[in-house]
């Protein structure tokens, strides 16, 4: 038998790999001889970087970059040499979870360290970016990220603006002569599935300025400032569309990309399916076996597992699903592609504990065995 595994990260517990490495310990202790492939899964957001890097045979950098209170911060991004290609998360340089709850305020956040990534990537021959875009603490419309990039964006008196949402309110004149000339020759594919506007009633400021500490007295007015913003970077680029799906996306940074980069907003789990190739080694496959953390109703929305089910019934093939829970609506997943789904909880404990990574592992490899063990059980039975 020839098994493929793509299985998403539990979260706090076992990245991909790990979790795929776990599902085929199980495996080969019911079939030795079982054929197994683990292929690197993710949907752009937290665990991309890991999943992508490790996954296709690239390496990690860890460097030292302005994290969005302009303190220095290190954040890790992946490398394919083959391809010159970069992967990153804007949250490992700009993410809510970098700044204390007492001191979250858009007014004060900045996306300068994703430029920082981008600029060290550019200068180790990369030319090719994958970017997830979740996560932010930000609400700049991505002027941090364009001015470590060599973007000038001045005050009246021809001053840099200071960091944070509150530099655009003072923001009079773009200047672009000075943007690093690589950018050019670069290509973005964005890990996006907000469809939000940069401006109005559904713009980033309206919708996710809140959830990162901004004061509601404030919000009309950062909208205001993005919306001046984009009009006077329409004078340089046809492409700086305030209304474009996306563009609210990370606080501005979807239109920061998508007007002054080569940028296209993609869904997330579709680029890793399509990067990591994984419908080559599905065509292939007897079975398939995915999951994720929690598998329920939301899963079908178009979460990773449910794009690895989508290839595999384009060839016919079985799905199993592992999870380290499952809701009462997750049956709907059985609609989707997900043929068995299976709880890797095998005994009552704490919930901290099960998510000790050596627990889920545990778990997970041993729900897998008797899943195989089953199957082997059904062959023999067929075979009289």
């Amino acid at each position: 038998m020839k098994v493929v595994i793509a299985i998403d990260s539990l979260k706090g517990s076992l990245s991909s790999l790990e979790a795929g490495a776990a599902v085929r310990e199980g495996i080969r202790r019911a079939d030795p001889a079982c054929k197994v492939a683990i292929r690197p899964l993710a949907d752009g957001g937290e665990g991309t970087v890991e999943a992508l890097t490790l996954g296709m045979g690239g390496k990690l950098r860890e460097l030292s970059v302005k994290g969005p209170l302009g303190e220095s911060t290190l954040a890790v991004y992946g490398i394919l040499p083959a391809s010159h290609t970069a992967i990153l998360e804007i949250s490992q340089a700009a993410g809510i979870t970098l700044v204390p709850k007492e001191k979250r305020n858009p007014l004060h956040t900045t996306s300068f360290g994703v430029g920082e990534m981008i600029l060290d990537a550019v200068q180790r021959g990369c030319r090719r970016f994958i970017v997830g875009i979740g996560g932010s603490a930000t609400n700049d419309g991505g002027i941090g990220m364009l001015q470590a990039l060599g973007y000038e964006f001045l005050d009246a008196s021809g001053r840099p603006l200071p960091f944070g949402a509150k530099g655009l309110r003072e923001l009079s004149e773009i200047r672009i002569d000075k943007a690093l000339p690589e950018l050019r020759e670069c290509r973005f594919r964005i890990a996006c599935d907000v469809t939000n506007p940069l401006c109005g009633e559904n713009g980033c400021s309206a919708v996710f300025a809140p959830q990162k500490g901004a004061d509601p007295a404030v919000i009309p007015e950062m909208d205001r400032w993005l919306s001046r913003y984009a009009k006077l970077s329409r004078a340089f680029f046809e492409t700086a569309d305030p209304d474009a799906p996306g563009s609210g996306a990370a606080g501005g940074l979807g239109f920061a990309f998508l007007s002054y980069t080569n940028a296209v907003l993609e869904s997330g789990v579709r680029i890793v399916l399509k990067e990591t190739r994984l419908s080559d080694f599905i065509k292939d496959a007897d079975l398939v076996i995915t999951g994720e953390g929690r598998l329920d109703a939301q899963t079908i929305m178009g979460k990773a597992p449910i794009g690895v089910a989508a290839i595999a019934k384009e060839y016919g093939k079985p799905v199993i699903a592992f999870s380290g829970s499952v809701s009462e609506d997750a049956v709907k997943c059985n609609a989707h592609g997900i043929d068995a789904f299976f709880p890797i909880l095998r005994r009552a404990e704490p919930l901290s504990r099960c998510m000790e990574a050596k627990t889920a592992k545990r778990n997970l490899a041993d729900t897998a065995e008797q899943v195989f063990r089953l199957l082997n059980a059904a062959k023999q039975l067929k075979g009289h």
